[in-house]
This record gives C-alpha cells, sequence and structure tokens, in this order.
C-alpha cells in the first residue's frame, strides 16, 4: 500500500467530529422527519464513488455493531477501507443490512431487504439511495411529518408504494445527492403526479 493510498484512508472523515457529526445528525434526523424536503449536509470527503451527503450519513449513522451492504456501483477497495477506518462497520449481505447503500438500479432487487417483524418493526434496513441530482417532482407525499402533502422525485414510485402498503413494516430511505440528503420514511403515503414519470 503507498503512503498516498494510506493517507486516502485516513483523511476525508469529520475535521471537527463533535460539530459536525452533531450537524449532519440533526440533519439526517430533520430530513427523516419531514419527508422530501432536501437538506444540506457537509463534513466529509468521502473517496470516490460516494457523495458528500453519503459520506455523512455513514460517518453519522455507522459504527462497528453496523451491518452495510455496498451495492456494486459504489464496492470498491478505496470505499471499503475509508469506511472501515472511519466507522469500524461490518460489510454484509443484502439480507443481513442495516443500512444499504448504492444507486437505484445497483440496489435491485428490493425484497431482499430487512422489512422488521410485527414484534421488531424497527429492526428493518435503511437504503441510501446515490442520484445525480434532485430531479423535478414526480409524485406527491403525505403522511407524518408532512403538513398536508409536499412533492418529492423518485426514480419508481411504484416499489415505495408497495413498501409504504407494509406499514408498520418495510424499510426507509435516504436519497443523497452531492451535499443534499432528502428522505422517505416507511410512513408515508405516495402518489404518483399525473403526466410525470417516476
Amino acid at each position: 500500500m503507498s503512503s498516498q493510498t494510506q493517507a486516502s484512508h485516513f483523511s476525508g472523515g469529520f475535521t471537527a467530529p463533535p460539530i459536525q457529526s452533531a450537524k449532519a445528525f440533526r440533519a439526517a434526523m430533520t430530513a427523516m422527519a419531514r419527508p422530501g424536503e432536501i437538506k444540506d449536509i457537509t463534513g466529509a470527503t468521502p473517496p470516490e464513488g460516494l457523495s458528500v451527503a453519503a459520506g455523512c450519513l455513514l460517518l453519522t449513522l455507522c459504527d462497528p455493531d453496523t451491518g452495510l451492504y455496498l451495492a456494486s456501483d459504489v464496492d470498491g477497495p478505496a470505499v471499503r477501507d475509508w469506511i472501515t477506518f472511519h466507522t469500524g462497520a461490518l460489510f454484509v449481505r443484502p439480507e443481513q443490512a442495516d443500512f444499504a447503500i448504492g444507486g437505484w438500479s445497483a440496489l435491485a432487487p428490493l425484497d431482499c431487504y430487512r422489512i422488521g417483524t410485527s414484534e421488531y418493526p424497527d429492526r428493518s434496513a435503511t437504503l441510501i439511495v446515490e442520484l445525480p441530482c434532485f430531479d423535478t417532482p414526480n409524485a406527491e407525499l403525505r403522511g407524518p411529518g408532512i403538513k398536508s402533502s409536499t412533492e418529492i422525485w423518485l426514480p419508481d414510485a411504484g416499489p415505495f408504494q408497495a413498501n409504504s402498503m407494509l406499514f408498520p413494516l418495510g424499510f426507509d430511505t435516504y436519497f443523497t445527492a452531492g451535499s443534499q440528503i432528502s428522505a422517505l420514511p416507511r410512513s408515508s403515503r405516495i402518489t404518483r403526479l399525473s403526466n410525470k414519470g417516476g
């Protein structure tokens, strides 16, 4: 391992961990509590393959007790080494994951992720879906944390509608693009917007 490669594993984390991790955690929790709203989240500089937002989420939400699945489009030695050094998270198969990260297509099939049980609905996976950008909204959300309704862009509304029908079971989702996040909890009810894709 070259000194440059080794150095990259140590760099890119929060430079002021107590402050930055608290801000990132607040952004992550606020996004999940207010579905569809886009929030800024910064402080991490992950290796190529992960967005700033995704890197911040991993630093904030993962620890040595976390099972993390890396989809094929984000998996690689540099990403694994960075995550291992900064979080200690365990790399697992999709069906074992607490968190799964990757592009929408690479995360499929969605039925392999845990949705919790009737006794422990919280024992479910959270998906971190990497997007090129937040596109024009193509779906409407209603439910907890939403005053009346809000709009969101989804890569494919159908699987998320099916997931919401499982509530209180199901997976939760973060969407990441650049240094921004939005979230879609399983509790949100989803309606496709007419004349719009997704």
